[in-house]
């Protein structure tokens, strides 16, 4: 069977895999360019995503959409989701197993898109789409090729948010982010 967009948003919407689907206000599906090169993947949506059911809104949301700006890049032209669809209470770290409930969602949303650059917006999505062991503050910035894709990461806006000292790390990123793009799109 071949899955679109609209199966996986379904499928997103009706989800009980996990104990998260009993404390969500609303599932928060990947948002942006469905033919987007660059793939922007965090871990779990925040409060405000949750009643809202829109990835990165907020505080959060408006420092990425500054980061983007700077940097010559633009959401309306990238596709944003995270690895849970649920939030977790507390903003607390996702769970292994509730990742991997998760986890054949964002498969089916990578196999639609097939994205060019993955980036990882810190450590846990890092942890769980590059290697377990990764260290945000060490590696961020780094690549890796994947299966004919770019992956790097680099900070969540949150971990930005309460450490504005990792702004200028985060810009750099993406401006590099930005330079791997032109150069795989020409």
């Amino acid at each position: 069977m071949q899955y679109t967009w609209n199966d996986v948003e379904r499928h997103v919407a009706a989800c009980t895999l996990c104990p998260l689907s009993q404390t969500r206000c609303r599932p928060v599906m990947g948002r942006g360019n469905l033919q987007a090169d660059i793939m922007l993947i965090a871990e779990a949506p925040g409060g405000q995503e949750d009643r809202q059911g829109i990835p990165f809104v907020g505080k959060s949301g408006e420092l990425l959409d500054s980061l983007l700006r700077e940097c010559g890049l633009d959401r309306k032209e990238l596709y944003i989701t995270n690895i849970l669809k649920c939030h977790p209470p507390g903003n607390r770290d996702p769970k292994e197993e509730e990742k991997e409930a998760c986890f054949p969602y964002l498969k089916y949303e990578t196999f639609l898109l097939k994205p060019k650059i993955i980036v990882c917006l810190g450590r846990v999505a890092a942890q769980r789409i590059i290697s377990p062991d990764f260290k945000i503050t060490r590696e961020h910035g780094s690549w890796i090729c994947r299966k004919n894709c770019a992956l790097t990461a680099t900070y969540h806006p949150s971990a930005i948010l309460r450490d504005p000292s990792k702004y200028e790390d985060a810009k750099r990123d993406f401006l590099e982010i930005a330079k791997k793009r032109t150069a795989l799109n020409s």
